[in-house]
């Protein structure tokens, strides 16, 4: 029998996005060509005249995940499940974030485990929700706890554990200039807070070990 999915009302902390007055399309490509004048160019050279409209484009996509929910992501469950109630890993779930001190890159990938409690959720959902919150202006740490918490919030599950790696471009390209550098982040809900043999089973199936 196929699994019955289910719609499930996302709490509404996570429906909320921070306010903004956005500026418009011309505020935008105007406050680009201020940019290339800081940095000692042109914007009215050849190779520059279309950068302001690009730029513009480009921040939509790189930012979309203010235009987006998590909850509503996570929100059609499935219960038939033929009884299965242990962890459920995704691994390797590659991203790109920008750095909300400095607006440079963020690159890495995120591992995901719950426990489900009687329903479970699409796996591109779990993908689809590092994507929304990696879409935004970031710290990692933030967006650790943010895909972790829209998850147990929305799921109700035993427990939810994330796990992100990452180079962050403010040190690779400015300051210190450390290429290959990485930084790992955690954060373990419910029964992953509580029990260090299911936080360790996690750590033994992100990384992949028999």
């Amino acid at each position: 029998m196929d699994a019955v999915a289910k719609k499930i009302m996302p709490p509404s902390s996570y429906l909320d996005n921070p306010e903004t007055d956005r500026p418009s399309q011309a505020e935008v490509e105007a406050a680009v060509r201020t940019l290339i004048r800081w940095t000692g160019d042109n914007p009215d050279r050849e190779g520059l005249l279309d950068t302001p409209r690009r730029v513009a484009k480009a921040y939509r996509e790189m930012y979309g995940g203010y235009d987006m929910d998590p909850a509503e992501e996570l929100g059609r469950t499935f219960e038939e499940v033929a009884g299965f109630d242990d962890l459920v890993v995704i691994r390797n779930i590659q991203f790109h974030s920008h750095c909300e001190h400095h607006m440079v890159p963020i690159i890495g990938k995120a591992h995901v485990g719950y426990l489900p409690d009687g329903k479970v959720v699409g796996l591109s959902k779990i993908a689809r929700v590092v994507d929304i919150f990696a879409h935004r202006l970031q710290t990692q740490e933030a967006m650790t706890a943010q895909i972790a918490g829209a998850i147990q919030d929305t799921l109700n599950p035993r427990g939810v554990a994330v796990m992100i790696e990452a180079e962050h471009m403010c040190i690779a390209m400015r300051g210190i200039r450390k290429q290959g550098s990485t930084t790992l982040t955690s954060t373990f809900t419910g029964v992953f807070k509580d029990n260090p043999e299911e936080q360790s089973r996690f750590m033994t199936m992100v990384r992949g070990i028999a």
